[in-house]
């Protein structure tokens, strides 16, 4: 059944979830992250989570969207098409995170449907924090997205800027489904996820962008997550536990508070896993 497009515009009661810690340093763990902004509590301005930790706060408001039976989403068609955060400000623990989410778009093609779900995030002082936009791809019977390795738009970039190669662990989904709250089978039972069309488990993909914004935030942030303003990716090849990721970056623009950039990763193999990546790197982080 295809998707209900009467629910676009449709709007999901608030969720609210408390940030700690333990949270966001199981997070920034969960991609291999050490960072001393996420750990060295004697830094000037203490402790803040990874940019990408956000999604931990909002998951559940994603969660009462792609589940909603009045929209009919095949949770085993699922799949992560692009995803788009906006960092306002940074979270802390002891914060109270409120999300609210709704369905901007439905759109239909040849392979199958994507839904498009923006979700705004706020701190307990009433203060945005985090905007997302959360695109799903659901696959149609035999369906899936036909995409080029971008090797030919890499020869038109020249050398990147900046590059960074990262292990992708053996248990990294399960450290990461723990830390995120997302535990869809495709992600930690083989057997389900072959049932889903897929070579095997894979690794979430915003995971993946996790370890994309990691490459960003040591190399282009000089290793402050702070400067990092939005980051957006196109998911376009699955991860597979035990491959290798690089993610190369070039300079895109300068902007009126720093610099663009745009960005691909690659597996193993020179194929591409992340297109379309930007990058929104300012001059000066916003410290409150």
């Amino acid at each position: 059944m295809p998707l209900n497009k009467h629910c676009i515009g449709k709007q999901y009661p608030p969720v609210e979830a408390a940030v700690t810690l333990e949270a966001i340093q199981n997070y920034a763990r969960a991609y291999d992250h050490d960072n001393p902004f996420f750990f060295d509590s004697e830094r000037p301005g203490g402790i803040v989570a990874p940019p990408m930790f956000g999604v931990v706060p909002i998951w559940q408001s994603i969660v009462k969207v792609v589940t909603d039976p009045e929209v009919g989403a095949d949770l085993l068609r699922l799949v992560h098409g692009e995803h788009e955060v906006e960092f306002i400000a940074p979270i802390r623990p002891s914060d109270v995170i409120t999300s609210l989410a709704s369905i901007r778009s439905i759109t239909a093609g040849a392979t199958g449907e994507t839904m498009a779900i923006a979700v705004g995030a706020r701190n307990q002082r009433g203060e945005s924090v985090q905007n997302t936009v959360f695109t799903a791809f659901i696959r149609t019977a035999g369906g899936g997205r036909s995409e080029t390795d971008g090797r030919e738009g890499e020869a038109q970039r020249g050398e990147p800027a900046a590059a960074m190669t990262q292990e992708i662990a053996a248990d990294q989904t399960f450290r990461y489904a723990q830390a995120s709250g997302d535990v869809n089978p495709i992600h930690l039972d083989a057997n389900i996820a072959k049932m889903a069309g897929l070579p095997g488990i894979i690794v979430h993909g915003l995971c993946t962008m996790a370890f994309c914004s990691k490459a960003v935030i040591e190399t282009v942030c000089g290793g402050d997550p702070l400067r990092l303003r939005r980051l957006r990716v196109r998911f376009v090849r699955p991860v597979l536990p035990g491959q290798t990721i690089t993610t190369r970056i070039w300079p895109l623009r300068e902007t009126a508070a720093g610099k663009e950039f745009e960005f691909e990763t690659v597996n193993q193999n020179g194929r591409a896993v992340i297109r379309g990546g930007l990058a929104e790197v300012i001059g000066t982080a916003k410290r409150n």
